[in-house]
């Protein structure tokens, strides 16, 4: 109700209904992403572009330019092109070989291109070089492998992501969503429970960051 006297407003303020509207979503979209941050940043994938140009440009420049190949990788993970990454990624193994964080990227590569087992392969590599590397985020893509066929080792990996990181509310969802597959209802509930009192300890700008899994558990904790 509140949202369609807003836009009658705003209609009759600008005298255009559908400039109106436009304001509206506007509106919406700054304050969700200033206080919610659940949907995706425009400008960023702008970003992301222009400096996928400008290392393409780099490399073509510099073909043995390594770091920024290691860099376009990364990026390219972002947008989801995954086969492209991996294209740029194989050929560096003997250079970063003893590179945590290409391991993962790698890793990650593999994960979304269904090469589950060098996929885990790569990650392990990963943390046998260092075990906090990306404050343990490859743990969380070991877990996603092994959760639908080996819960109880996707526990045991989200457990040390746990460990590496204390206060992070998506380890706590993802353990209550595998613990809900293996029928462990109380368990579940107490892991949801439990990302309510760590949101609520949390320092404001951390809050922001983590808001999005508090109220994935939150909903969550209604429906088990």
């Amino acid at each position: 109700m509140v949202k369609i006297l807003l836009l009658l407003f705003l209609a009759r303020l600008l005298g255009i209904p559908f400039l109106g509207v436009i304001v509206l979503i506007v509106i919406l979209y700054a304050l969700e992403r200033r206080f919610l941050g659940l949907t995706p940043s425009i400008v960023r994938p702008l970003r992301r572009f222009g400096t996928i140009r400008r290392l393409r440009q780099q490399i073509a420049m510099n073909p043995n330019d390594i770091p920024a190949k290691h860099d376009l990788a990364r990026l390219l993970i972002e947008r989801k092109r995954y086969a492209e990454a991996k294209s740029w990624l194989m050929p560096l193994q003997d250079a970063l070989e003893n590179s945590a964080e290409f391991w993962d990227d790698l890793g990650a590569c593999l994960v979304h291109l269904g090469e589950t087992e060098a996929a885990e392969a790569a990650i392990q590599n990963a943390l046998s070089i260092n075990p906090r590397v990306k404050y343990g985020t490859p743990y969380l893509r070991l877990a996603s492998i092994h959760a639908k066929n080996d819960p109880q080792k996707a526990i045991g990996h989200l457990q040390a992501f746990r460990g590496i990181h204390s206060s992070s509310i998506e380890a706590y969802y993802r353990l209550a969503d595998l613990y809900a597959q293996l029928g462990q209802r109380d368990e579940a509930k107490r892991m949801l429970a439990e990302c309510g009192t760590i949101y609520r300890s949390l320092p404001r700008y951390k809050k922001r960051q983590e808001r999005k899994w508090a109220l994935l558990a939150w909903f969550k904790g209604m429906r088990i």
